[in-house]
């Protein structure tokens, strides 16, 4: 994206380093970052087996679903970063410095990249996370209703530490799919809720 960018504002297309040994270290990150994301599914699969043996029947249907949801809203927060947030991220900040010429090392490049994909990819795990809860009778959708306030400014305030830019757009931006999100894990803790889950039982059994 950071190409695109330099492209439109008429500056050198090429980024830089300080110290002989950074492209060195940003290959072994991205290789590693990049097989840690391949192998999370193996891993997942092991710690399942690890685990499976202590669970109910009932539990162990959870586990397809758990994983196979885990690594598509990681997948899709990272794609929402990379398509939209990144790109608009990185015209405001050199659009705002136009007057002087950047030199943009490869380091802080991958650092601001890496914080704004690995960091939507876990605001969007927020489903997974209230599924358990509910689950566990911990948290239900009436008490995420009646606090929906301060859950929407947690929302900003989190967007606001998680945006690379203190414009107003970015944590929009940022805060728009976890307002969603929440909405959605309204629906998820009234269903998986234990008095939901009884309640269809009785409606059964009736």
């Amino acid at each position: 994206p950071i190409l695109d960018v330099l492209r439109q504002n008429g500056l050198p297309q090429k980024l830089v380093y300080l110290t002989p040994a950074e492209p060195f270290n940003l290959y072994l990150k991205v290789s590693a970052l990049a097989g840690l994301f391949l192998t999370s599914p193996y891993v997942l699969y092991q710690v399942w087996l690890f685990i499976s043996p202590g669970l109910y029947r009932k539990e162990k249907r959870y586990a397809i679903p758990f994983m196979t949801s885990t690594i598509f809203l990681f997948a899709a927060g990272g794609y929402f970063g990379y398509r939209l947030v990144y790109p608009a991220a990185l015209k405001f900040l050199i659009g705002i410095g136009t007057q002087f010429t950047p030199m943009i090392t490869i380091h802080e490049y991958t650092d601001l990249f890496l914080t704004v994909i690995l960091g939507l990819g876990l605001v969007f795990e927020m489903p997974i996370l209230v599924f358990f809860l509910a689950l566990m009778g911990v948290v239900s959708a009436g008490w995420m209703w009646r606090n929906i306030r301060y859950a929407i400014l947690a929302i900003f305030i989190i967007a606001g530490a998680l945006a690379p830019t203190p414009d107003i757009s970015s944590m929009c931006v940022f805060a728009a799919p976890m307002v969603a999100l929440y909405f959605l894990s309204i629906g998820i803790a009234w269903f998986v809720h234990p008095t939901q889950r009884e309640a269809r039982a009785a409606r059964k059994k009736a």
